[in-house]
């Protein structure tokens, strides 16, 4: 029988990870598992306990959204931990992605039984993260998504989203893929392992956890008129099929800032905002051994 050591984020999930984490912790303890809470104090200590819980043996489960997820997962790639997803956020995209049900009555059995499976992390300077990275008007709307207190879920996004927009003026980036350089002006460029970031958007409808490569999606320079259209088309990933919207792929991708300094632009990953660019993402094959259908 399984032990667990739960690793919540109790800023972020609020009611949300203790109305899953509750009835999910009794099914099983019911079934004779052993299950421990860990509530973070930040990013590091839940990293930290992350891997101490690995090491002793325990199955470790981040319980939040994507950036909670992506911090414990990101923490036990490459270890052989095994890693289990309580999809308690606002995004939970890369649970999204790998099938993981939300309700305690569908995902004890899976936590309970399931087999491991490997899939792919990214080397994002340096930090493994899992969903993407990401740099242009979805890491402006990621960050005034976080910033924003009066509004939760999609609707943070979609003001985050509208009120970067109306600012953007497009970037001049220079992007490598496994060593080819490409110069581009656009609204954004997205390293993807998993296909949905930002609150269930496809971004990337063809990418794969588990096939060794990052879907590189840009969104070249258009009015900003017909990029309201590709923000609709999102929801389904039909955008890829626009002349505006270029897709590539590679296990290392490189972004960075083009033409005259003094311009910075942050990269999200998993949700955060881990820094400006530059930025190299490298995929990480079979890294995460995780708990999914």
């Amino acid at each position: 029988m399984r032990a667990f050591t739960a690793i919540v984020n109790p800023a972020a999930g609020g009611p949300a990870s203790a109305s899953c984490l509750i009835p999910l912790s009794r099914l099983l303890r019911e079934a004779g598992a052993e299950v421990h809470v860990e509530y973070s104090r930040g990013m590091v200590h839940a990293a930290d306990v992350a891997r101490a819980a690995a090491e002793a043996g325990r199955v470790v489960l981040g319980v939040g959204g994507d950036g909670m997820v992506g911090c414990v997962g990101g923490a036990l790639a490459g270890t052989g931990a095994v890693f289990g997803i309580v999809p308690a956020g606002r995004g939970n995209d890369f649970a999204r992605q790998l099938g993981v049900p939300s309700g305690a009555a569908a995902l004890a059995p899976l936590l309970l039984d399931g087999e491991p499976r490997a899939v792919d992390a990214i080397d994002a300077n340096g930090t493994p993260v899992l969903g993407s990275v990401y740099a242009g008007v979805d890491a402006v709307a990621n960050d005034n998504a976080n910033r924003t207190r009066l509004l939760r879920g999609s609707a943070a996004y979609y003001v985050g989203a509208l009120r970067a927009i109306i600012t953007w003026r497009p970037a001049d980036y220079l992007i490598g893929v496994d060593g080819a350089e490409y110069r581009r002006e656009g609204y954004t460029v997205v390293a993807a392992n998993s296909g949905y970031y930002g609150f269930g958007k496809h971004i990337a409808p063809d990418a794969r956890v588990d096939d060794g490569l990052l879907d590189v999606v840009l969104i070249r320079k258009a009015p900003k008129t017909l990029f309201f259209s590709v923000m609709r088309e999102l929801a389904d990933g039909t955008h890829v099929r626009r002349p505006e919207v270029e897709v590539m792929r590679g296990r290392e991708v490189r972004i960075e800032l083009a033409g005259p300094s003094g311009r910075t632009l942050p990269y999200g990953a998993d949700g955060e905002l881990p820094g400006v660019l530059p930025v190299t993402a490298r995929v990480m094959p079979g890294a995460l051994r995780v708990l999914a259908p």
